[in-house]
């Protein structure tokens, strides 16, 4: 029988190492149906971050696609998405390196060009989120061009399969600040798409056009059939056999299915119920739903942070839930009974998984990390579970996360001890705090450090009131959020209040520093590529998020005293703790200045400071060296800096 000991609380060995945890995880995304076959894209940290088209055949046979040398990743709107599309036996994708588009005969040949080199290696023309126009022989989607001076323009184009390399793309749509979703209806003679203009971002306010196609191919007599500057549109879709547009609305202040007849010109709800149908789009491709036939569609929503999966019936409009078990869907597709999409909970890591309507049977067909697999002795013994918590905020709020505590079958802390604390701020800061399985969480866990993932307001997943409670008031309301959580575990005796650090990505960063900066609270923290001059931001940062800043904070620069206040670079005395930074050298959202700019300032007030700078990685770090270098660091440096503790790996 094992044995217990005790040991203080963030010292404990762990078989959960920064080795296993690269050596296992592979990034998985972008499900797609073709025939008998399924489709998916992998990120292979262990692959240099390489993007990797995976096809399983009907035995549940996992085959690359992707040839060496290719990476099947865009760089339209920096956060990329729907990079690739397959059908008839050819995938189109675009290729990382030059962001062309090639074309491949899948099992026959090579991939082949099928828009021009660029002239200028940084002077791109991008794609991403196409169709495929059979009748035409063209691909459309969305190209953003970067070969001008300013600005990259955006827009919907025709791409011809039958010249090769030559065709830079003819205009279908433009005019705006954004496109997404290019949608061909089933015929092929009309298209459905989103646009939308600074300052807003799609979660904000998008528009709903329709056109029909011309006898030569252009796009005629456009209109609008939803949205605004007000109300954000999500996924539009064509029926299979009906002349009916399927969307998802927050116009009555939740993320909801509506159904768009075209020859009547009328919209009607199909569910309405206080949940998330819809979801922030950072990425293209994203997908909720999917027609499971004619007149049913399968879906996934999102109540209080957990997702689930469901059927919706357009004959009686009633909701009928699938238990599988997992509590976060996305990339949901479906061609008939058979219905494949991206899952995970708390006990599973991400999956692709196959589920037949009529048995309600699903099978797993690649998870991201086959540790709970395999015969790593006693590993699954380690895992935490999570518990979603509810605790009161600012102004007589409630907000939400998700708590991880400690847990080892092979230690236990002091009885006057409690474990000290990780709150984990996610990024965007219009995001969420996933509740699938992550060894890095369970890497703290299982060390006997508890973890906090804050979803403050401002975070999806909770109606619109709750994501605007962020509007101007961002390192105000997230960072309120952020303390009351870790106070209000404190208060309860599940953490010590004064062993807590805060660590965060992005936005995540952001809120980790202004945090630290302007609250007197945390005991350290980690910041990876975080925000530290939200007015270097405004400037500097890529033309997706580029007036992000102006619904988070105030228009810049007449709100500029606000931004100085809101910047923790400015106030860099106030920050007494120790930091650690991590920053990719060729990160376009959030440039190594910034982080740098931080970095001087704190070491010029004799701060205790770690700074990594990891050289041709971008935003988010996906080579597996760099991510265990993150882990180990992060952990030596709050075991040394703030817990004072001795630590085994």
């Amino acid at each position: 029988m094992r044995q217990t000991k005790t040991a203080p609380y963030g010292s404990w060995k762990s078989p959960i190492t920064s080795d296993l945890i690269v050596g296992q995880i592979t990034t998985l995304s972008d499900v797609r149906l073709a025939g008998d076959d399924i489709y998916w894209l992998e990120g292979r940290p262990q692959e240099q971050g390489r993007n990797v088209i995976v096809r399983a055949g009907p035995d549940g046979t996992a085959t690359d696609i992707t040839p060496a040398g290719f990476s099947a990743r865009t760089r339209v709107h920096e956060y990329g998405g729907g990079s690739w599309l397959v059908a008839g036996g050819i995938c189109i994708f675009s290729n990382f390196a030059d962001q062309r588009l090639y074309r491949q005969v899948i099992g026959q040949s090579g991939p082949e060009p099928l828009t021009p080199a660029p002239l200028i290696p940084k002077r791109q023309l991008r794609y991403a989120d196409g169709v495929l126009d059979q009748q035409r022989r063209r691909w459309i989607g969305v190209r953003e061009d970067h070969t001008g001076e300013g600005e990259p323009v955006n827009a919907i184009v025709a791409i011809d399969l039958d010249r090769p390399g030559l065709s830079p793309g003819r205009m279908l749509a433009g005019g705006h600040d954004f496109f997404s979703s290019p949608r061909l209806s089933p015929d092929a003679n009309r298209m459905a798409w989103l646009a939308w203009d600074h300052p807003n971002m799609p979660w904000n306010g998008t528009t709903l056009y329709v056109a029909d196609i011309g006898a030569d191919g252009d796009s005629v007599g456009t209109r609008v059939i939803a949205g605004g500057v007000a109300e954000s549109i999500f996924q539009p879709e064509w029926s299979p056999d009906s002349d009916e547009i399927i969307f998802v609305s927050d116009r009555t202040g939740w993320w909801n299915l509506y159904a768009y007849e075209v020859a009547t010109g009328t919209t009607r709800p199909l569910c309405p119920m206080p949940a998330e149908f819809g979801v922030p789009q950072w990425n293209f491709g994203m997908s909720t739903y999917a027609f499971a036939g004619a007149r049913r569609i399968v879906c996934a929503y999102t109540n209080a942070g957990l997702g689930q999966l469901a059927i919706l019936d357009f004959a009686n409009g009633s909701l009928q839930a699938i238990e599988t078990g997992f509590t976060e869907f996305g990339s949901v597709r479906a061609d008939g009974d058979r219905v494949v999409f991206r899952g995970g909970a708390p006990d599973r890591p991400t999956s692709i998984i196959t589920l037949d309507l009529r048995s309600r049977q699903h099978r797993i067909l690649k998870r991201a990390t086959d540790l709970l697999d395999r015969a790593e002795p006693g590993v699954v013994s380690y895992i935490t579970t999570v518990e979603p918590v509810e605790f009161p905020t600012t102004g007589g709020k409630t907000a939400f996360g998700l708590f991880y505590p400690p847990r080892s079958p092979d230690y236990a802390g002091g009885t006057d001890e409690r474990p000290p604390l990780l709150v984990k701020c996610h990024g965007g800061p219009t995001s969420s705090a996933s509740s699938t399985l992550n060894l890095a969480t369970q890497f703290w866990t299982s060390r006997g450090i508890a973890v906090l993932d804050v979803n403050y307001g401002g975070s999806a997943g909770f109606g619109r009131e709750y994501r605007e409670r962020l509007k101007l008031n961002w390192g105000i309301v997230d960072v309120d959020d952020c303390v009351n959580g870790a106070k209000f575990l404190a208060q309860q005796g599940l953490v010590d209040s004064r062993r807590v650090v805060i660590s965060g990505g992005s936005a995540g960063g952001y809120t980790t520093l202004a945090a630290l900066a302007f609250r007197d609270f945390f005991q350290g923290g980690a910041s990876y590529y975080g925000v530290s001059d939200a007015a270097a931001l405004a400037r500097d940062t890529h033309k997706f998020e580029s007036r992000y800043l102006d619904w988070l904070i105030g228009p810049y620069p007449e709100e500029e005293e606000r931004y100085r206040e809101r910047s923790p670079v400015y106030h860099a005395d106030r920050l007494s703790k120790p930091v650690i930074f991590f920053q990719g050298s060729e990160d376009a959202v959030v440039p190594p200045n910034q982080t740098e700019v931080m970095v001087e300032a704190l070491r010029r007030n004799g701060n205790a400071v770690g700074y990594f700078l990891f050289a041709g990685e971008q935003h988010g770090f996906r080579q597996a060296a760099n991510i265990k270098r993150c882990l180990d660091a992060e952990l030596t440096f709050y075991a040394v800096e703030v817990f004072r503790i001795g630590l085994t790996f």
